[in-house]
């Protein structure tokens, strides 16, 4: 069994509370693109003395199928698509790993994002994690949410990880991942890899 190693480690100083958005991002696709849209709105006015917050989950796990991406992979699709969006103020982006505790997930995720903050999420699980920890929650709307679903996104890539055509691959994944992000994963060889990482596909469900 895999041993999950804590990487990266948490700031040497306590960090600035903020509007905390959580994902795993495996890839940054359009459901993220929302969320990240809707919490930066709803910043600006609510709380527009605040950082926004950007933490990345599953920082530690193994490269496969459900992790292709590395955390700092992850940072750069995040930052680029950023680049091409109009934000007042830049985000804060941070890398959490995971514990496999989720009731002392918050506790451990403090130590990365700051204590004290407002957590925006579509995940219940996590805004009630979030929520028994005293921490102010918001739940953010999701549409299409089948469509967007991380794995079903992950294995139309994989199946056009061996395609040379840009422009077709672009036509393929756009609609599901911002096109700035199609066109740096396809520049960086962000998706040929998907093509070795194992066989058969995640499971459904």
């Amino acid at each position: 069994m895999y041993e999950l190693q804590m990487f990266p480690g948490p700031p040497s100083e306590s960090p600035v509370s903020g509007v905390v958005i959580l994902g795993r991002f495996q890839p940054f696709h359009k459901g993220h693109e929302f969320m990240l849209e809707f919490a930066e709105r709803w910043r600006q006015s609510n709380h527009p003395e605040l950082p926004l917050i950007i933490a990345i989950g599953s920082s530690n796990r193994p490269e496969s199928l459900r992790n292709p991406w590395s955390y700092q992979e992850r940072e750069e699709m995040i930052s680029h698509w950023i680049e091409s969006n109009d934000f007042k103020v830049i985000p804060e982006i941070i890398s959490i790993p995971d514990i496999d505790d989720p009731p002392n997930w918050v506790s451990h995720a403090e130590s990365y994002h700051g204590e004290a903050g407002i957590f925006l999420s579509s995940d219940i699980d996590s805004l009630e994690l979030y929520s028994k920890s005293n921490w102010p929650v918001v739940e953010i709307p999701m549409e299409e949410r089948d469509r967007l679903e991380g794995w079903r996104v992950r294995e139309t890539a994989r199946m056009m990880s061996t395609i040379d055509d840009a422009s077709a691959v672009s036509e393929v994944l756009s609609p599901t991942i911002p096109e700035s992000v199609v066109s740096f994963m396809i520049e960086n060889g962000y998706l040929r890899r998907l093509a070795f990482l194992g066989e058969g596909g995640e499971p459904v469900g």
